[in-house]
């Protein structure tokens, strides 16, 4: 990779510089047990995914979103007999996701510390604006970004937005994050820079092939190693 011309480095936010999915699977674990005496968890991780894909037009990315597909998943596979009490517990459910301590991933600080002045870093994330921004205020990193950017779906045509309002080539932009599919793909399409820093587990919307001889593309096993590439 030639990343000579550089000037702004962009992060995903969610389970690149702080965990974020395993709180996802710890709710979902939640809600087989609330339901077990009307389904098995089978039926209900595939009634809820299902019920995710449906609705992401309409209520986008994030635990609130999620939460709603939560209650309508128990309202399916319960037959509409869920009592208000499963409801009423899966919005519980929900807050206590929404309080969850902001844990950065290693090597977080060091990295940014490392890039800060040398570069322009920005966060590049989607989901709920409100969680998001009480995230990144949280985390303790927010004085190290120029600018933070929340969209509805990284999409090549929110990238593109985003360069625009940079007012920067695509040569000049590095993408960085754990998702192909969000983060690596639609920038890559661009003409921009990516590099794949994967997590442990990834959420099975977010699965796609990473690219094959790609120049503008590198995969590295901590975020750390990004530095060595600049």
């Amino acid at each position: 990779m030639h990343l000579d011309h550089i000037k702004v480095i962009g992060f995903d936010a969610d389970d690149t510089l702080w965990l974020n999915e395993s709180y996802f699977l710890e709710t979902e674990l939640k809600l087989y047990d609330l339901l077990k005496s009307y389904a098995d968890t089978e039926t209900v991780s595939k009634e809820l995914f299902s019920t995710e894909m449906q609705n992401m037009p309409l209520y986008g990315y994030g635990v609130k979103a999620y939460i709603l597909s939560m209650m309508e998943t128990a309202i399916r596979v319960t037959e509409g007999k869920a009592p208000a009490s499963v409801l009423q517990q899966i919005i519980e459910f929900g807050k206590e996701q929404l309080e969850q301590p902001v844990k950065l991933l290693p090597d977080v600080h060091k990295t940014l510390n490392a890039l800060y002045g040398k570069y322009k870093l920005i966060v590049v994330t989607k989901g709920d604006l409100l969680d998001q921004e009480r995230k990144l205020y949280r985390s303790g990193i927010a004085p190290l970004f120029h600018h933070v950017e929340i969209i509805s779906d990284k999409t090549a045509g929110a990238y593109h937005q985003l360069l625009n309002h940079l007012d920067i080539l695509p040569e000049e932009f590095l993408m960085v994050g754990n998702s192909v599919k969000s983060d690596i793909l639609p920038p890559l399409s661009l003409g921009c820079f990516a590099i794949h820093v994967p997590y442990e587990t990834t959420w099975l919307h977010e699965a796609a092939e990473a690219p094959v001889n790609n120049p503008c593309f590198s995969k590295v096993e901590s975020l750390w190693d990004i530095v060595g590439f600049l």
